[in-house]
């Protein structure tokens, strides 16, 4: 164990530049995909937008967007991922004590921004989603797996599975929530007023089917 600790010490230093410069040369890539494909997408439309055209405007090849992007549509929603995984590990690494409707909440008020004004990016997008139903299938297709996340931490806290109806239930409603405050010209006290005022329901109903058993 020893002489395995030592070769790795001997050899961090150059593989930690290494990795770092390939991270930041893969981040400048995403980064030019997103960029390139937005612009194309006011210019032309969504539709009328190839992966190819997309591809070329950043400089790579078309393989290397599918490197970074499942689909064209995975670039529209790039932010979706990191969002997914910090809310996944808050919910799955909540302390003991706190419910996943709690988690949920203390979720949202680190990552809403105190002070927010809409980018043209995310305005476009808003519009896109209204207009193309690959779009707006895409973006259910996200809110799903958000809700498979809630319906597991809350299927924890009744100890039911996590495919029986009732967690399903919750975080369907947790969901429809987090939708309902999408006003971006509300403040950020505003739009967690609202959500508080859902989720006193939705406390008050998981309080009750823990008492039911």
């Amino acid at each position: 164990m020893q002489q395995v600790s030592i070769r790795s010490e001997t050899r961090i230093p150059g593989m930690k530049a290494v990795v770092g410069l390939r991270e930041r040369k893969k981040a400048r890539t995403r980064e030019q995909i997103v960029q390139a494909a937005y612009r194309l997408f006011r210019e032309r439309g969504f539709h009328a937008t190839t992966v190819a055209e997309i591809a070329a405007a950043a400089d790579i090849a078309p393989r290397t967007f599918f490197a970074y992007f499942p689909s064209k549509e995975a670039v529209v929603f790039h932010d979706f991922d990191e969002l997914f995984a910090s809310l996944t590990e808050t919910i799955e690494a909540r302390p003991e004590g706190e419910n996943a409707i709690d988690a949920l909440r203390r979720w949202v008020d680190d990552n809403l921004p105190s002070d927010y004004e809409e980018s043209s990016d995310e305005a476009l997008r808003k519009r896109m989603c209204l207009d193309e139903p690959s779009l707006a299938a895409h973006q259910q297709a996200l809110l799903a797996k958000l809700e498979v996340v809630l319906c597991n931490g809350v299927a924890r806290d009744l100890g039911q599975p996590p495919d029986s109806l009732r967690p399903k239930l919750v975080a369907a409603a947790a969901v429809a929530a987090l939708t309902a405050m999408d006003d971006r010209s509300a403040t950020k006290e505003q739009r967690m007023a609202l959500l508080d005022e859902t989720l006193v329901f939705l406390r008050g109903g998981v309080a009750a089917l823990q008492e039911r058993g």
